[in-house]
């Protein structure tokens, strides 16, 4: 039976969504698109409206591949890539920048019924780092490639190789310049082939700092042959500095999928959720300690993570289907489908 349990920002407050009949089929998917400090006062109707259209459209990629017998891992590069290529999310060509000036993407993609998983980090010209993920899975004897060996291993591969101002976004740009700002450093050059210098909407920095600081997308799928996959895609920290990774490429800590327990893909300071190794760590109490989905992932967010002093979220899934989501931010960008049910999309704490 699907049933959909959610625990939504720092109130905690869970709501149970009307269950399907055991007779409706068995996929379903779960995505996220970040979280942070998002919140009705910062968010104007458009912007609201852009979102949801998004994660619904996020929806029915992941549909169109599961309710044809696809894949759980088709379904997840498919909504991944698309979300890959907008704008509005943190990954792919929404990114936001380094220190240096640069967009260093990080993805990773994992399959429940096998074990088997890929990653890559800071690569800076593959146009949808998700497939790099599962080709470095699928075509390679390693898990994690990182940065120009990635780019090599890309090419051999014959994914799709982009120009670094393909990434680029004056929104972004302009984040990365008032964050350096902030901390007393040097503004780099502009990149090489980005356009001209525009406008950035009024209010749309101020949001973004909030809002961004941490963003990731990622998704969960069950498919028709009883098989979870996970994965997730971002462009990191705002400014970051020196290298830095955070959890999203890093299997157990930001993605995570076993049949035997659950699928998981986590959005926050990833600092923490690599110390927590949030994703495992959720799997492992509904596995091993018997707990729900939801109460695993209330535990490890609402409580382990809080008290370290770590925001962020997760969606979760498990081979029966039950889908979670639990944040302790104000929002989250997310969404879940199950064969036979409708479609659910919430941005804000207090929605269901």
């Amino acid at each position: 039976m699907f049933r959909t349990l959610m625990t939504a920002g720092c109130a905690a407050l869970t709501s149970l969504a009307p269950a399907f009949a055991e007779d409706d089929g068995n996929w379903a998917l779960v995505v996220h698109g970040g979280a942070g400090v998002i919140e009705r006062d910062s968010m104007t109707p458009e912007t609201d409206a852009a979102y949801r259209a998004a994660m619904n459209a996020a929806l029915e990629r992941g549909e169109a591949v599961l309710s044809e017998g696809g894949s759980a891992l088709d379904a997840i590069e498919a909504v991944i890539r698309g979300l890959e290529d907008d704008p509005m999310f943190n990954s792919g060509r929404g990114a936001v920048f380094t220190a240096a000036g640069r967009n260093e993407l990080d993805a990773s993609i994992m399959d429940g019924a096998t074990l088997q998983a890929g990653a890559v980090a800071g690569v800076t010209q593959v146009r949808h780092p998700i497939s790099l993920a599962r080709a470095v899975m699928d075509h390679s004897r390693h898990v994690m490639l990182q940065s120009e060996g990635a780019e090599t291993f890309a090419r051999e591969q014959g994914l799709e190789i982009v120009d670094p101002a393909f990434f680029f976004t004056e929104r972004r740009w302009a984040a990365m310049e008032r964050a350096l700002g902030g901390m007393g450093l040097d503004i780099p050059p502009r990149p090489e082939g980005a356009p001209d210098p525009e406008p950035v909407q009024e209010g749309m920095l101020e949001r973004d700092a909030l809002e961004h600081r941490f963003g990731t997308v990622g998704v969960v799928a069950l498919d028709e042959a009883g098989n979870i996959a996970a994965g997730t895609s971002t462009g990191g920290l705002t400014a970051k500095r020196w290298g830095r990774v955070g959890d999203s490429p890093i299997i157990g800590a930001g993605t995570y999928a076993n049949n035997e327990s659950c699928g998981v893909s986590a959005t926050g300071t990833g600092e923490y959720f690599i110390r927590l190794t949030v994703a495992s760590r959720i799997c492992a109490l509904v596995e091993l300690q018997g707990l729900t989905l939801q109460d695993a992932s209330d535990r490890v967010i609402q409580d382990e993570l809080t008290a370290m002093g770590g925001d962020g979220g997760i969606v979760a899934l498990t081979a029966d289907g039950d889908i979670a989501w639990s944040f302790n931010t104000p929002g989250m960008y997310r969404a879940s489908l199950a064969e036979g049910g409708e479609p659910v999309v919430a941005i804000y704490g207090d929605e269901d």
